[in-house]
């Protein structure tokens, strides 16, 4: 039985699915605009290192703040028609009795879509992006040329990390928005890559001879980030395998 408490709550999901779907270009705006002036008084606070700040220096911050335009760009085109792709030959996702339906017996289907929770998963992965970046933005230093080698060595992996991760929620994000029905596989993927990030970005940086007060606060973030990618593991992973809404979205399967 529909109560009153779930509709409203179905209503406003909608109505956040709509803000996402037409709003991505005010939102690809907006994000350009915050991390430009994040950045710019990331710099403008002081850098580290002797000579001053040059490229080298501006370079992170430019692929911090491009690259996850960039990839929302590619990912809108490359999954502009997201829904209509082929499913997968092989299931990974045999948790519960389910049967196939056609493409239009899913669109069908009154759970068809990302309303719902849906929405809060995919607002969580947008928001990932700003997330990240601030933590970043405040742990990490803007350096010049001349700086010790443990410290280049952690402020480059510490980059990538920041740019790829935020490059792969994005596509993610839209992956989920356009119905493609690797989505599900896609997030899991990431999940695993930023895992294995932490514990890369941990051994090489730890191998430069960190001194100790920055290793104890690097621990703190890289513990941080592996919790947290845990926390989204443990709410998400069972719903991605046994939500009726994502089995018949994206796998076009019911209930048997």
């Amino acid at each position: 039985m529909i109560t009153a408490y779930t509709l409203r709550m179905q209503q406003r999901s909608i109505g956040l699915l709509a803000a996402l779907e037409g709003g991505l270009k005010k939102i690809m705006t907006i994000w350009l605009l915050l991390a430009m002036s994040a950045c710019s008084l990331r710099v403008a606070v002081g850098t580290q290192g002797a000579g001053a700040a040059g490229f080298q220096t501006a370079l992170p911050y430019l692929l911090l703040t491009i690259m996850p335009l960039i990839s929302m760009g590619l990912a809108l085109k490359w999954f502009a028609r997201g829904e209509a792709m082929a499913q997968p030959e092989f299931r990974l996702a045999r948790a519960g009795a389910w049967k196939s339906v056609s493409a239009q017996g899913a669109k069908a289907h009154p759970l068809y879509g990302t309303s719902g929770i849906m929405v809060s998963l995919l607002i969580g992965m947008l928001l990932n992006v700003p997330v990240r970046s601030m933590e970043y933005l405040v742990a990490i230093p803007a350096i010049t040329e001349a700086v010790p080698g443990w410290l280049s060595t952690l402020h480059f992996m510490m980059t990538f990390d920041v740019v790829l991760l935020s490059c792969l929620y994005t596509i993610a994000f839209v992956a989920a928005l356009r119905k493609v029905p690797l989505f599900p596989r896609l997030l899991v993927a990431i999940w695993l890559v930023d895992l294995a990030m932490q514990l890369v970005v941990a051994q090489v940086v730890t191998a430069q001879g960190l001194p100790a007060a920055v290793g104890e606060p690097l621990h703190t973030l890289l513990d941080g980030n592996v919790k947290k990618v845990l926390i989204s593991v443990f709410l998400w992973a069972p719903y991605l395998l046994l939500s009726k809404r994502v089995n018949v979205t994206y796998r076009h399967r019911v209930e048997a």
